[in-house]
């Protein structure tokens, strides 16, 4: 029995036969006598940067995930240290059952030159701990310009004792980014494994061999229905995920005073007397700033428009905003909008109301800056 050709760019069995269903290639692939074989989805998602649904739900990622527990292994978790809640996997000691788990913080080169390392690194560990996960090491990367792949490899090899490592994490946390600078950081090869903005592009286990006859298993990446990624467009996508170094904005806000975020969230400061609040999201992504008797009626107005994005064409299908109050008592807190970002408020006493879409995440933390 031959073995199963596998598309080197999402992991999914090539097939011939439907192009609507994962891994569809045509035969004339076969002509070609190449060694790696992509499917249609990947080729067009990374020459066109187009894509294309496949029939995949959330039951096909965790029956994915239960496999990991049924060997012996590392398990790599690979977050976004820009959307650290929003891009947890919840449950993963479960999946894992006894293996060890190296949490690995990617994307470390979007947050300000100002955030220390160490300091970050402590902090992770103490909000993996009030997750429920103790991991065996925590590492900082960007795999995107190789920055502490060095350093993440060795911890790698050091952890696994020979044996298999399986990659997991959300959509949209650089996964497969982080898997293909291993692989240069080894072969040379660069780009082997699709990449995009788009939530959910390894569509199946991809192996990648590694020295003494065990095996690097890339997974596909768990859905988390509770960040903004999931409620815009292609086009929106790309304006609230960072690809340069966030810079904060500060605003000095009066009580009854308003701050938008595009059209996609919003916080209203109520009470507390004057104060700042800092902004960490998306550089093109705009904050507007207006007073609270106003808001609604311009949300009503202007979405689309001035409150952009959602976009223009978008804007009628983009679900409405659902208002939740707030208590900021302490200092140095987080309020997070999973998938969009975060506002920090220094100072305890002040009384807000958070709006974002149903579903979206919204909530307080100890302060990552």
């Amino acid at each position: 029995m031959e073995p199963q050709l596998r598309c080197i760019g999402c992991g999914a069995a090539i097939q011939f036969d439907d192009p609507k269903k994962a891994g569809y290639a045509p035969k004339s692939v076969l002509e070609k006598d190449e060694e790696e074989i992509i499917c249609q989805r990947c080729f067009r998602l990374k020459h066109y940067n187009e894509v294309q649904d496949v029939p995949l739900d959330d039951s096909d990622f965790l029956n994915m995930l239960h496999r990991i527990g049924e060997s012996k292994a590392l398990v790599v978790n690979i977050v976004d240290i820009f959307d650290f809640n929003g891009s947890w996997i919840p449950g993963l000691p479960r999946f894992a059952a006894e293996n060890p788990i190296l949490l690995v913080g990617n994307k470390a080169d979007l947050l300000p030159r100002s955030v220390k390392y160490p300091k970050l690194l402590r902090w992770m560990r103490r909000m993996a701990e009030e997750l429920g996960l103790r991991p065996v090491d925590v590492c900082l990367v960007s795999a995107a310009k190789g920055i502490g792949m060095a350093k993440v490899m060795e911890a790698i090899n050091r952890y696994r004792e020979g044996g298999d490592v399986y990659v997991v994490g959300c959509t949209n946390v650089g996964k497969s980014t982080f898997i293909n600078r291993i692989i240069e950081e080894a072969t040379g090869k660069g780009n082997v494994i699709t990449t995009s903005y788009f939530p959910g592009t390894t569509l199946d286990m991809i192996e990648i061999p590694l020295e003494g006859g065990a095996t690097l298993y890339d997974t596909p990446g768990i859905i988390n229905h509770h960040q903004m990624a999931h409620f815009v467009d292609a086009r929106d996508l790309k304006i609230i995920t960072p690809k340069r170094e966030i810079h904060p904005r500060v605003y000095q806000l009066n009580e009854g005073q308003t701050l938008f975020f595009g059209g996609l969230a919003r916080l209203d400061y109520i009470k507390g007397g004057r104060r700042s609040f800092v902004c960490y999201m998306a550089n093109e992504l705009t904050v507007h700033r207006t007073k609270l008797e106003k808001a609604d009626s311009l949300y009503a107005n202007q979405l689309g428009d001035l409150l952009s994005p959602p976009n223009k064409r978008y804007a009628a299908e983009f679900p409405p905003l659902v208002p939740r109050s707030l208590s900021v008592k302490e200092r140095k807190t987080d309020i997070v909008f999973s998938g969009l970002g975060w506002v920090t408020c220094n100072d305890p006493g002040a009384q807000l109301v958070v709006h974002a879409p149903k579903g979206v995440d919204v909530f307080i933390r100890q302060s990552l800056i």
